[in-house]
């Protein structure tokens, strides 16, 4: 039984504003223990319910943010960015039984503390088919086309609320409670995670590999907080801007989906001006 943990940063113990995840400043130094207290306490869980294997894959900013030296010895951890499938790396290789997003978030135009989708800025929102997308969502459809159940993800209450779309059967375990995008009632790292290891434990339950889902089409669409975003982002073969401020894409399935989506926000992100957008 292996268990993957996709770890991103802003849906951690304690974390509520942007200096908490920003690599190099004091507060992430800070933060970092929380969040690696966060990981280790469903690293922890996973074994007490039974798992042979948990591998990490960190999923936030650098993805070098995680503690390794604080970890349970058991944990396997990949690290680093540049990875074919990026926030849900190690999934493609056929061995892993059930995947937990832990330390997420809701999505961009949403509420939930530092609500976003990829960039930390500048897309104001995300749909799928139609429905907005939380890249939890987004990192559900890549999974479920290698047979993989999201059985557990850890975040605000909002992004507990979020899950229940993409992953109903899943556990959550809400770490904080949404004030404002840059607040939230926050739970101490002992309460936190004590809940984390009890929920993951019992979430081993609902891991097992099941039929990859039927490939099908998916539409994805993006909304940018700048006209010019647009234009940058439809340099990405296949992308057409839709509107003054509006890009959408098709891809014969989300593995090459989560793809142009990486490729998009890389150009977006490079378009943006320091003072204006």
């Amino acid at each position: 039984m292996k268990i993957l943990i996709s770890a991103d940063m802003e849906g951690a113990t304690g974390v509520t504003w942007p200096a908490d995840v920003l690599p190099g400043t004091p507060q992430w130094e800070r933060c970092r223990p929380m969040f690696t207290s966060d990981v280790d306490a469903a690293v922890k869980g996973f074994f007490d319910g039974g798992a042979d294997e948990v591998l990490i894959n960190e999923a936030h900013w650098t993805m070098r943010n995680l503690l390794l030296e604080q970890l349970d010895y058991r944990a396997q951890m990949i690290t680093g960015r540049h990875k074919s499938l990026s926030m849900v790396e190690g999934v493609q290789h056929g061995d892993v039984d059930g995947i937990a997003f832990i330390g997420y978030h809701t999505g961009a135009g949403t509420e939930g503390v530092l609500a976003h989708t990829y960039l930390p800025n500048s897309i104001t929102g995300v749909w799928v088919d139609g429905a907005r997308a939380s890249e939890g969502l987004l990192n559900a459809l890549v999974v479920e086309e290698y047979g993989v159940p999201v059985i557990l993800v850890t975040g605000d209450d909002r992004t507990v609320e979020d899950a229940k779309g993409y992953a109903p059967d899943a556990l959550g375990v809400a770490v904080k409670d949404y004030v404002s995008r840059y607040s939230a009632v926050c739970r101490t790292p002992g309460r936190t995670a004590e809940d984390i290891r009890a929920a993951a434990g019992k979430a081993v339950a609902l891991a097992g590999r099941t039929d990859p889902s039927p490939v099908q089409e998916h539409t994805v669409e993006l909304e940018f907080d700048a006209e010019h975003l647009a234009g940058a982002a439809s340099v990405v073969p296949g992308v057409q801007c839709t509107g003054e401020r509006r890009v959408a894409y098709t891809s014969p399935d989300m593995y090459e989906g989560i793809r142009t989506f990486k490729a998009v926000t890389t150009i977006v992100s490079a378009a943006v001006e320091e003072q204006y957008g």
